[in-house]
């Protein structure tokens, strides 16, 4: 019976003693702000791509012999700025589709960036409300004329934020497939 519980303590302090912590943090955090990137490339005020971005950088200074290859921060670094081209032109592609005209869809960036101080709902508002006050105001088009493509604009962001997902999702991906494959 001593000999099983001798056997099963050095077998015990062995494990504890020849893991690697330092690598073993260095994964945690990686794959805590990847987790934490996915979840906020749907959510508000959330930088996902961004720290998609920043969990392969980190990875690779701290852990440079599993790091990424100077090809794999470029997909990186190429998802992240598609990620952000699909965020801002995905609502005036939306607005321009239902009709919008230049005044609408300058509206609808307007309204965006502004919308982006007032917190989740003023990401939903503001290109809605930028882009109806443009048309309205500038160029002179009647209430329905500007509601459609003031819902055009809020349709188009919401199928950006699902682009923006897909291209999270595929940086994250990419991340796995350079440190893990290549």
């Amino acid at each position: 019976m001593m000999d099983w519980l001798t056997n099963a303590w050095n077998v015990t302090t062995h494990f504890f003693t020849a893991m690697p912590w330092d690598a073993l943090g260095v994964w945690s955090l990686t794959i805590c702000l990847l987790i934490v990137g996915i979840i906020g490339s749907v959510v508000p005020f959330l930088p996902g791509p961004l720290l998609i971005f920043a969990a392969g950088i980190i990875h690779t200074v701290l852990l440079p012999e599993a790091g990424m290859s100077m090809w794999g921060v470029v997909a990186l670094s190429l998802g992240l700025v598609l990620s952000y081209v699909v965020d801002l032109a995905s609502g005036a592609m939306g607005a321009r589709w239902f009709g919008a005209s230049r005044w609408g869809i300058t509206g609808v960036f307007i309204g965006g960036i502004v919308g982006m101080f007032f917190g989740p709902l003023g990401l939903v508002l503001g290109p809605l409300l930028g882009g109806a006050a443009f048309e309205l105001i500038f160029a002179k088009k009647r209430l329905q004329p500007a509601a459609k493509s003031a819902w055009g604009s809020l349709l188009g962001t919401g199928v950006g934020l699902v682009l923006r997902l897909i291209v999270a999702l595929g940086m994250v991906v990419a991340f796995f497939l350079d440190v893990l494959m290549w």
